[in-house]
């Protein structure tokens, strides 16, 4: 068997497969990289440390081109994850992941910044298409389907170049920490209460 190869810091650990099956496996989407961090563009890297942080959950392991951590949310067992691939290839991390553990769609939680929603608006979405995000056009091509739930962070349409606008820093910083602290609340009652039930309280 191939060894996988580590990313990253050499402080990152492995644990074998069968340890990280979970029922739920939330993902992030986001840039690795010290310049890309607190980002737009990073929304879904920042909710899930806000979410480690909260449940004490260490994301020091790194197997499926991804930063990931175990532990528990609601009386049930989760996966966090924050694919290494950036942005762009982020599906190629959630194939690997997903073939490795035996993930069904309906385990998945992914959440992302959505330029369709304005600055600090969070929404509950049960399934559909990737819109303008490549990263979840990425994500859907690499799984082959689009029934999985996501978590969408608003960053507000650009006044100028897209790229600058996602790639920039919010303009009020601790407004966006109230939304991605709610994002983060989103995703613990759609483990809690069910994606239903979520929608009706978030959306």
């Amino acid at each position: 068997m191939q060894k996988r190869r580590l990313f990253g810091s050499a402080g990152f650990r492995k644990k074998p497969a069968a340890n990280l099956k979970s029922d739920y496996y939330i993902i992030g989407l986001g840039n690795p990289g010290s310049q890309y961090e607190h980002t737009r563009h990073n929304a879904g890297f920042d909710v899930v440390s806000i979410l480690a942080g909260r449940h004490k959950i260490s994301t020091r392991m790194h197997m499926y081109k991804a930063r990931l951590g175990r532990g528990i949310i609601e009386g049930k067992k989760v996966l966090l994850a924050m694919p290494q691939t950036y942005m762009n290839n982020s599906g190629e991390s959630l194939r690997e992941m997903a073939h490795a553990l035996g993930i069904g769609a309906d385990k998945l939680i992914v959440i992302y910044d959505d330029i369709d929603l304005k600055e600090g608006v969070v929404r509950i979405k049960a399934k559909g298409s990737a819109g303008t995000h490549n990263g979840m056009k990425s994500v859907i091509y690499h799984l082959q389907t689009d029934e999985f739930v996501r978590v969408r962070v608003g960053i507000g349409k650009p006044q100028g170049e897209i790229t600058d606008h996602v790639l920039g820093e919010y303009a009020d910083k601790q407004a966006a920490f109230e939304a991605l602290k709610m994002a983060a609340d989103a995703v613990e009652a759609i483990i809690g209460q069910g994606v239903y039930e979520a929608q009706n309280r978030f959306n």
